[in-house]
């Protein structure tokens, strides 16, 4: 064990003689102050892992010796200790930052149980995780190979999401690897389930896919208050995760929404196709108008809010809307402010593009590669810009007005690091995880394939068009160049494809509290 120095401020030192004796039995360093001054003199002297501070103390207080100590030492633990139970007192001593709160008269395996609590706590939650995953490990490895339903394999995804938040943080390279090499082969074995199964996923009346998530979710509602609909574009279930404690503070969860995006797991097709609760072949059909296929000119997201009220039109719903995109930080901040200005609205939709705006700036810039290496440090990213952007002044507005949330996204993306190796005309589609187009030569082996784009509710742009959906994290790659294109793409987030992080994709509704 390591040498862990405490230092002891009390003024009836003495009579806790018993107790500094136990500690040091147990290899702890204790070293002793009788009041508040004598104790910050020493704390500038030498370095202590944690201070036992009497809170009835002569001369300084305990409260008065806690807030020098904080100034000093602001990530130092203090440990008070009183006499007395008195609720302000308590108060007063969490909210200057006590690590724990401990009452008099104290028995040794209290004091014992609080150091290992706030000192041993990172290490001992490491082992006890580790020691978990490794029992989990084999089960996980046998329900993978009896996945048959999409239930069954939501269900997993959100399993594998769960350790790999729980093993984050733990100090075990090899248990995080473990965990990397079964979500790979996740991947594979569903990719093998959606080559099989999309087309008859698509006519389950019970999955709710992208095209009818207002149906099922938004709209029954609608029936009950205001409504705000947040669509958080390109953002996956481990992301969504990390960011609910922070939602937690102003809202009650009151369901979780199993949810596919519809292939391409792309802006173009996903979102459009949840606005216009249509498929993009019907949406081509009945919505010429705004609907752009991937070789037409002009923005393929620009008419979302006309989706929107047409689909409002075909329930011969009554409402008033209104609908937004944030694209920039200036004009979230203006939303921010005008939001009150909303809340005659039965349904108020707000479009997030900030996390589509990092995948694609993690291909672009260097910088923001090296701050989102790899999904702990992109979900740590996707964190701090939650807490700090203008979304969390709207949801603090929507809370203070009662609002009823919905926050969902339109699909999610994958960290691409292997390239397969694609050929085709010169008019093909961009996107790096799915390509449209005719005459494409690929790896089969590498990609789902469809050459009767209407099988899936896509549109047949011209004859002989198909459509290949990259697996697991492939990403498409040309000959010509090819060792500067894969070195390019390589570790940057994707969407389009078959994974389990573009296709299971979270909703969640929510009430105020």
């Amino acid at each position: 064990m390591m040498n862990i120095k405490i230092l002891w401020v009390d003024d009836e030192i003495e009579i806790l003689k018993p107790h500094i004796l136990f500690l040091e039995s147990k290899h702890y360093e204790v070293h002793t102050a009788t009041n508040g001054v004598d104790a910050l003199e020493m704390l500038d002297k030498e370095r202590f892992d944690v201070v036992f501070l009497d809170e009835n103390m002569p001369g300084l207080s305990g409260l008065e010796t806690l807030l020098q100590i904080k100034e000093k030492r602001s990530n130092l633990p203090v440990i008070m200790i009183t006499k007395s139970e008195e609720e302000n007192l308590m108060e007063e001593a969490i909210g200057n930052k006590i690590t724990d709160y401990l009452i008099k008269p104290l028995n040794p395996k209290q004091i014992l149980l609080s150091l290992k609590k706030n000192l041993d706590h990172t290490r001992l939650i490491s082992e006890q995780t580790t020691s978990n995953y490794q029992q989990e490990f084999t089960k996980i490895a046998m329900e993978m190979m009896e996945l048959s339903t999409y239930q069954d394999w939501i269900k997993f995804y959100k399993k594998l999401i769960y350790w790999e938040l729980q093993l984050e943080n733990v100090d075990d390279s090899g248990m995080q690897d473990i965990l990397i090499s079964q979500k790979k082969e996740a991947n594979s074995q569903f990719f093998k389930f959606i080559k099989k199964n999309y087309k008859q996923l698509l006519e389950d009346d019970e999955l709710i896919f992208s095209h009818t998530l207002f149906k099922k979710v938004v709209k029954p509602e609608l029936s009950k208050q205001p409504i705000l609909w947040v669509v958080l574009d390109n953002i996956r279930y481990d992301q969504f995760r990390v960011m609910e404690p922070v939602l937690n503070n102003m809202f009650r969860k009151v369901s979780e929404v199993d949810y596919f995006s519809i292939l391409p797991t792309a802006t173009q097709y996903a979102r459009n196709a949840m606005f216009a609760g249509l498929m993009p072949s019907e949406m081509e059909r009945l919505y010429a108008q705004y609907w752009r296929n991937d070789f037409e000119e002009g923005g393929k997201n620009l008419f979302e809010a006309e989706f929107l009220q047409s689909q409002l039109d075909r329930f011969r719903m009554d409402i008033k809307m209104e609908y937004f995109k944030i694209t920039s930080l200036a004009y979230g901040k203006q939303l921010a402010e005008t939001f009150q200005k909303t809340k005659q609205n039965d349904l108020t939709v707000v479009v997030m593009n900030f996390v589509d705006m990092l995948s694609h700036a993690k291909t672009e810039m260097e910088v923001i590669k090296e701050l989102a290496g790899d999904d702990k440090a992109y979900r740590s990213l996707t964190l701090s810009w939650f807490k700090n952007s203008p979304l969390l002044d709207i949801l603090k507005k929507a809370q203070q007005m009662g609002m009823r949330l919905v926050i969902t996204t339109d699909h999610g993306t994958i960290n691409t690091q292997n390239p397969t190796k694609l050929v085709g005309p010169k008019e093909i589609s961009a996107n790096l995880r799915y390509k449209t187009g005719k005459g494409l030569s690929y790896e089969e082996k590498d990609v789902f394939a469809v050459d009767n784009p209407e099988d899936i509710y896509l549109p047949q742009t011209g004859l002989n068009t198909s459509y290949v959906f990259a697996k697991e994290d492939l990403f498409f790659a040309y000959p010509n160049n090819y060792n500067h294109y894969v070195k390019y793409y390589r570790n940057t987030y994707q969407h389009g494809g078959i994974s389990l992080e573009e296709m299971i994709i979270p909703c969640a509704v929510y009430e105020a509290k």
